[in-house]
């Protein structure tokens, strides 16, 4: 019984190493495909969030994405909304955002991208503070702090 099972973890264990020797140079292949599949997707809190609206100007394009409020294992009650500017930004970022879509100015922002200075003047009680401000490759993207309630 011993020599048995000693013969199976030592077959057991050679086919693992081919396995793995067979898989190796497709892995890159095998990794991207994976990360294709419909149910693979980065988690809002690092992408910002869906895309809800767009504004666009001569120069600039403004990305306003959804609100953000998730936890690991429900929704908390505090969140962000990202914006994102794109394109030819001017040295001071004056703006009104609606992020809810309701018609109504939510805040004003204004983005002094010289000395990194963001200001918010909020008009919706669920709007609190900015979170981040920050210059991207792609222009400059702002997270404001949101109440749920």
């Amino acid at each position: 019984m011993k020599k048995v099972k000693i013969i199976a973890g030592i077959s057991w264990a050679f086919l693992g190493l081919i396995l793995i020797i067979i898989l190796f140079p497709g892995l890159n292949s095998f990794s991207v495909s994976v990360s294709k599949l419909p149910f693979m997707k980065l988690n809002p809190i690092y992408s910002g969030g869906d895309i809800a609206r767009q504004m666009i100007t001569a120069n600039c394009t403004l990305d306003i994405h959804k609100p953000v409020f998730n936890g690991f294992l429900k929704e908390k009650s505090t969140g962000f909304v990202q914006m994102d500017w794109h394109g030819t930004l001017p040295e001071t970022i004056k703006d009104s955002v609606d992020f809810d879509g309701d018609g109504k100015i939510d805040f004003n922002i204004l983005i002094n991208r010289k000395d990194p200075i963001t200001d918010i003047e909020p008009f919706n009680n669920k709007v609190k503070k900015v979170l981040i401000s920050t210059p991207t490759s792609y222009g400059w993207a702002v997270r404001v702090g949101l109440d749920k309630n």
